[in-house]
């Protein structure tokens, strides 16, 4: 296994450290993301929904074959550097809720070398979910929800590649009238709405 893999897998600072000292021809420099990466997008499921609705926020990210990418969160301690980012934006007209869910069907590898017994993967294409309440004060009208940041990670059987800023924005219609907030998001989209 090349240099590059290895030192993927140790703590972020040695990994920082070692893409900085690192040829762009050896760490495919930004070009890996063209080869890597078919697309990513966002959307909402629905597309449309009254103030006080909840939806579902989508990430998809689809791959090229030979590479593959990472959860939000990984089980085995010794793999927590092999993740994908995504940071929400505050409260606006939509209030994100809960927690990120990875996809489902993660496979599964070791990595002995870097004391990795279960590192979660996706290859081909892998979809993040959030949701999120249309706030109670949204107006009606078109909408366009964009992540404060979303760290995009691919590797492929040889290398790894550094993390990549990816901007990700959803379009969401919000419609006339309202319906009341789910139970289970009422005291988030409060404490949120208080906040603003």
């Amino acid at each position: 296994m090349r240099l590059t893999r290895t030192l993927a897998l140790a703590p972020a600072a040695a990994v920082a450290l070692a893409l900085a000292l690192a040829p762009a021809s050896r760490a495919g420099g930004q070009k890996w993301y063209e080869r890597a990466v078919k697309k990513v997008e966002a959307s909402f499921d629905p597309a449309e929904a009254k103030p006080g609705q909840t939806v579902t926020f989508r990430v998809t990210v689809e791959l090229n074959d030979g590479f593959h990418t990472y959860p939000t969160a990984q089980a085995d301690k010794a793999a927590e550097g092999m993740v994908n980012v995504l940071k929400f934006p505050a409260a606006g007209a939509v209030i994100f809720v809960g927690a990120v869910e990875d996809p489902k069907g993660a496979l599964t590898k070791a990595e002995p070398e870097a004391g990795i017994k279960e590192m979660r993967y996706y290859p081909g294409t892998a979809t993040f979910t959030r949701k999120a309440v249309v706030s109670p004060r949204a107006a009606a009208g078109p909408v366009a929800v964009k992540l404060d940041a979303f760290k995009l990670s691919v590797c492929d059987k040889e290398n790894c590649f550094p993390p990549k800023a990816v901007p990700v924005e959803a379009s969401l219609k919000v419609l006339s009238g309202s319906v009341e907030v789910e139970k289970q998001y009422a005291e988030e989209v409060a404490k949120a709405l208080a906040a603003k």
